[in-house]
This record gives C-alpha cells, sequence and structure tokens, in this order.
C-alpha cells in the first residue's frame, strides 16, 4: 500500500470536517469487510461512502469505500487495528477510477422507488406503505421481501436487522433514502 495523502497545513476530510479534501478509494476482499469497516470508521467520525467500484476493479457483487485521502494513514492505522485493512488504496486521480453512485430515485407520481445497487424499494408516498422489494440475488430478498411488502415505513423491520447478505445491505441503504425522501 502506497500512503498519496500529504499535509498542506489544513486537516481537510478530518473526522467531523466537511472540507472538499480530495478522495481515495478502499478496496476490500469481501463486502462483509466493506460493512464492518463503513460501521468503524463512521463510529470514528470520518465522513466515507459506500459505493459501487469502477467498472476497472468491479469484479461480481462489490463495494468500495470513498475515503478523504488526506487522512489515508489515519485511516490505515484505524482499520489495521480493528483487524480489517483494504487490500489496496487508491487515489481518485482518473475519470476511469470514479467510483459508481448506489442510488437511482424514480418518482411515479403516487409512487416513489429508490434502486440502491440491484435492490430496489418502492413505496406509496400518502401512506408510506412498502409495496414492492424486488432485485438482487441473494438468498434473503424473498424473506426481506415478506416481511416488508405490506407494512408502512415506520412499522417494517430494518433491513440491516433481519437480512445479512449484500442484498440485504442494499436494501438498507434504498430504505433510508427512501425514509429521507417521504
Amino acid at each position: 500500500m502506497s500512503f498519496f495523502g500529504f499535509f498542506n497545513g489544513k486537516r481537510q476530510g478530518a473526522p467531523g470536517d466537511n472540507g472538499n479534501a480530495d478522495r481515495g478509494i478502499m478496496v476490500f476482499e469481501n463486502t462483509s469487510e466493506v460493512i464492518q469497516a463503513e460501521n468503524v470508521l463512521k463510529r470514528e467520525g470520518w465522513e466515507v461512502r459506500v459505493m459501487g467500484p469502477p467498472p476497472e476493479i468491479q469484479s461480481g457483487c462489490d463495494l468500495i469505500i470513498e475515503f478523504p485521502l488526506i487522512e489515508e494513514l489515519n485511516i490505515l492505522r484505524t482499520l489495521e487495528g480493528e483487524g480489517i485493512p483494504p487490500l489496496e488504496m487508491v487515489s481518485i486521480t482518473s475519470p476511469l477510477l470514479q467510483p459508481v453512485d448506489l442510488f437511482h430515485v424514480k418518482d411515479f407520481g403516487e409512487y416513489i422507488m429508490v434502486r440502491a445497487a440491484n435492490m430496489k424499494l418502492t413505496v406509496e408516498k400518502a401512506t408510506g406503505n412498502i409495496v414492492n422489494v424486488s432485485g438482487g440475488g441473494c438468498p434473503d430478498v424473498p424473506y426481506l421481501a415478506c416481511e416488508m411488502v405490506g407494512k408502512t415505513l415506520a412499522d417494517a423491520p430494518s433491513p440491516r436487522e433481519i437480512g445479512h447478505t449484500l442484498c440485504g445491505y442494499a436494501l438498507q441503504l434504498a430504505y433510508e433514502e427512501v425514509k429521507r425522501r417521504c
């Protein structure tokens, strides 16, 4: 791993900082490590985003973490201390290395659908009633749909509480986005 960050007299990207520091991406062995790393880094106050990997490094159901490049060494130390070091940390210096946004929102008038990665959650806007859960290919998708469809956003279980796969994680992201919009 290489150190791309440098100190320019201002701690851009430090925990809680909203500065526009240069960004980097972290690649992990598997999705479970991405989720664990995201939880650790957010708990420590860093502003990170889970995103889809650039097409050049995609190899299936992947996720990466975008992070403030100036904090690369501190973030690496934190993750190594937690036993979840990334396979690689790369500066986003090329348009080809841009992460892919996981969200797509479609407003159908009475309904809103949010897609996060390959999972879609559709809600009736007036009632907050979940009318459809679809997408993905993980074994818990039918269970997630069964537990959520027909319930309101307020009454449905959080996908993170009942799902254990990448699809459950993606559905959680869609669920949070729909809640913000409804």
